[in-house]
């Protein structure tokens, strides 16, 4: 029987594979002995900072050795590792922080102005804990110098929490998706088990970690298989493409922005890139058009799969022993089920469209704190995805559309009313209506329709310094267009 203990999982790894190469950042080489140790000797570092089982702690760092060692020493504790978005605004922190009831946040110094502007009114969040790298002074350095040495750590049950994941919510409060060991431990088994992963694998770390689909694709996945992960947390094409030939990267799971900017670089083929085998494109929809186009220019299978947060998050997965179908998002992984609802939660037959709804060891615990909130989106077991598909015979799902008011922009989800309701905060704005905009290259982007006061004016400039100050980035509308009045359904009127 598997593991489901995520720091039990670490430590069996390291003890199979401790000379094995677990991750490599810029010129760090880190072995899987060294990883255990560190995580253990942090394990009582937040042992001293009175972090018990249940308690939660904040992370919110880039795609850097110290978040995989935080977030393992979190969970070995028993404790909840709440992962945050490092583009998080002092706004959207304060809300998170509170919250999620974090009494630790471990970031880095360029972060620290963030929590100290709101530190004030955040009671329960009494200690920051920096790190900086390996050559600092910090408490973080501090600790992993010492000599590591055992401590008892709580026995740890599959349904006992291990992370929590925020993700818009439509009333325009972020949610946080808690997730327990056991969801994510199923998880961490699918680069093995769906992909013939093995401890020789090199995969390329691209997403944050933060992200629930980086860290299963490209830190638990590749953890339980003893293989290694080479981090990035700053890039471009062309050192994507370095990083590949020199580290002998065999894996990379991105969304399909980075893929496409792979395809349509000019100078892709001056790299060699025979190590890799295999691809995997996921948060939001590939072109289908570009898939084979992929897998001709770099000889390597680009594998198509969906999930969302509160499925932590892999639903399906295409195969590689199997037909893939172009605009296909596979068959649901093992352990799923997957079905198509109507409105009175009917199942649909076979190519009728429906809401697609998933049930499985995969399906969070729920929302931290909001009990209703969970009981709109699990019925009966079923986690409703808010997404519109059709299911063939063969088992294939073809998604449609969306019946909730989301963007998908890179890869990160954006609801219309989170970012309405900042609008509406400016002054001079009356009211407003935020949709998508298709997008190449990240698939969507943020549309706003704005009405100003009579008596006031704004221009573009002033309304996207206004949502910076309170969103991160990738939420700020890229496009911005004032009209007259709105209608009942928000569209624009004359």
């Amino acid at each position: 029987m598997e593991n489901i203990s995520l720091g039990m999982m670490l430590e069996e790894v390291s003890t199979a594979y401790p000379g094995n190469t677990s991750l490599i950042y810029k010129d760090r080489t880190i072995t899987y002995k060294e990883l255990n140790q560190t995580v253990t000797a942090f394990v009582g570092v937040l042992n001293n900072l009175g972090i018990n089982k249940g308690d939660k702690v904040a992370l919110m760092l880039p795609n850097i050795p110290e978040f995989v060692m935080s977030y393992f020493a979190v969970v070995r504790l028993g404790a909840v590792a709440v992962t945050l978005n490092i583009l998080s605004t002092p706004y959207e922190l304060k809300y998170l922080l509170s919250n999620s009831d974090s009494k630790v946040f471990i970031t880095t110094s360029s972060q620290e102005k963030k929590f100290e502007a709101i530190a004030k009114d955040l009671p329960l969040c009494r200690h920051i804990v920096l790190t900086d790298g390996p050559d600092s002074k910090d408490l973080f350095q501090g600790a992993i110098r010492k000599e590591p040495f055992e401590r008892e750590v709580p026995t740890i049950d599959g349904d006992d929490p291990a992370v929590m994941i925020y993700t818009s919510g439509l009333t325009g409060n972020p949610l946080g998706a808690v997730l327990t060991h056991k969801n994510l431990s199923t998880q961490s088994t699918l680069l093995r088990d769906m992909c013939a992963g093995t401890e020789h694998d090199r995969g390329l770390s691209l997403i944050p970690f933060f992200h629930s689909f980086g860290a299963v694709a490209n830190m638990l996945g590749v953890i339980k298989l003893g293989a290694s992960t080479v981090l990035m947390d700053q890039f471009n094409i062309d050192t994507i493409f370095q990083t590949i030939e020199k580290e002998k990267v065999t894996y990379i799971a991105a969304v399909p922005r980075l893929f496409l900017g792979m395809l349509l670089h000019k100078s892709a083929d001056t790299y060699d890139c025979s190590s890799l085998r295999l691809c995997i494109t996921g948060g939001s929809t590939m072109p289908p058009e570009y898939i084979p186009m992929f897998e001709q220019r770099f000889g390597v299978k680009l594998m198509e799969g969906y999930g969302l947060t509160e499925a932590s998050p892999v639903c399906s997965f295409s195969r590689l022993d199997m037909e893939q179908k172009p605009g296909s998002i596979g068959i649901p992984i093992p352990g799923a089920a997957a079905k198509v609802f109507d409105g009175k939660g009917n199942e649909q037959p076979s190519g009728k469209v429906g809401e697609l709804v998933i049930k499985g060891a995969n399906v969070m615990k729920g929302y931290y704190k909001d009990e209703k909130a969970t009981g709109d989106v699990i019925h009966d077991g079923w986690l409703h995805t808010g997404d519109l598909a059709t299911i063939d015979d063969d088992g294939y799902i073809f998604l449609t559309g969306r019946k909730k008011r989301m963007i998908i922009t890179s890869g990160f989800n954006v609801y219309s009313r989170e970012v309405e309701i900042v609008l509406n905060m400016h002054p001079a704005v009356k009211e407003s209506k935020v949709g998508a905009k298709p997008d190449l290259m990240r698939g969507e982007i943020v549309k706003a329709l704005i009405v100003t006061k009579e008596e006031l004016s704004v221009d573009e400039k002033e309304i996207m310094k206004h949502c910076r100050t309170y969103l991160s980035s990738f939420k700020v509308p890229r496009e911005v267009e004032f009209v007259e009045s709105l209608d009942a359904d928000g569209e624009a009127t004359s």
